[in-house]
């Protein structure tokens, strides 16, 4: 047994040697995943008090348990912080590290503000949620959002690595990947949620919703690295619905407010606002709601 295990040792360090590019050897020191991940759980609680604990808050603690969140996080958030800097510039210093940091941990007020948004658009657009309490810790899109929203703040301010690190966490928990370069605007709602994809340059307005199953993805990747940087993934304007297993593709593709667009739909261009695209007898069609009457919400499609 030992001789065996001994023979296998040496073959995977001789697949170190011929494997490069999946080895990190006698490099700088990366972001810790597992770190991070306790870094999100913390999060959360930090901006769902109450909601991710075990044991209740009462107010009299409220100043205390959240100073001593606030300082716990800021020390383990600055070490990986600083990991990922020294990615990129091996002579960065700790002053770049802690002045990140609080740039981030400054933006969360605004990202509590806007969660607050998501949470009243998903009660009010479903009629099963019993209430607010339910959609904060029964409905996965809101973790999913809210990492999503933390991380943007720090692709926002050009930190490496670590913002993918943490909107990859969540979409490993929820199923729904939302790249941390995508804006998002007010009153975000993604029902049910499983298989949602949204890419790095795709932009929401406010008042949007989507459900299960929606990519809003790249025309094409072929061009693999020199499409860095450039604007690749579509445009949801606002108050706009978008129903399951629907992909709406590329850079150019502009969907205008107040449309809707139904279920298992192909999306390749753009449409005006107010539109209804829907597929009927392997044929799409796109209508203008104005002629048609009545409220998005009241056709099945």
């Amino acid at each position: 047994m030992d001789q065996d295990l001994g023979k296998i040792t040496e073959e995977i360090l001789g697949s170190y040697e011929t494997g490069g590019g999946i080895n990190h050897i006698d490099g700088t020191n990366l972001p810790s995943k597992r770190a991070l991940a306790l870094i999100c759980e913390d999060l959360l609680q930090l901006l769902f008090p109450g909601f991710h604990d075990q044991e209740p808050i009462h107010s009299s603690h409220l100043t205390r348990v959240t100073s001593h969140r606030v300082f716990s996080i800021s020390e383990r958030l600055q070490e990986e912080v600083s990991k990922s800097l020294r990615m990129r510039d091996a002579a960065s210093s700790s002053g770049a590290a802690q002045s990140l940091t609080l740039g981030f941990l400054r933006a969360l007020p605004g990202v509590r503000a806007a969660l607050r948004t998501d949470v009243e658009a998903a009660f009010q657009g479903d009629p099963a949620a019993a209430g607010l309490d339910e959609v904060i810790l029964a409905y996965p899109y809101v973790e999913a959002v809210a990492i999503q929203r933390c991380a943007h703040v720090f692709y926002q301010l050009g930190l490496p690595l670590i913002p993918r690190i943490m909107t990859e966490w969540a979409h490993a928990r929820t199923g729904i990947d939302i790249h941390p370069g995508a804006q998002i605007g007010s009153h975000f709602f993604i029902d049910h949620g499983t298989g949602v994809v949204i890419g790095e340059t795709a932009v929401i307005g406010t008042h949007v919703k989507l459900y299960q199953g929606v990519s809003l993805i790249a025309r094409s990747l072929a061009g693999g690295q020199s499409l860095r940087g450039k604007r690749r993934h579509p445009t949801l304007e606002d108050h706009v619905t978008v129903y399951a297993g629907t992909t709406i593709m590329g850079g150019d593709t502009v969907v205008g407010a107040g449309s809707t667009i139904g279920a298992s739909v192909f999306l390749t261009h753009s449409v005006p606002a107010r539109s209804l695209v829907f597929f009927e007898e392997k044929s799409l069609h796109i209508l203008d709601k104005d002629r048609r009457g009545g409220r998005a919400d009241d056709w099945v499609i």
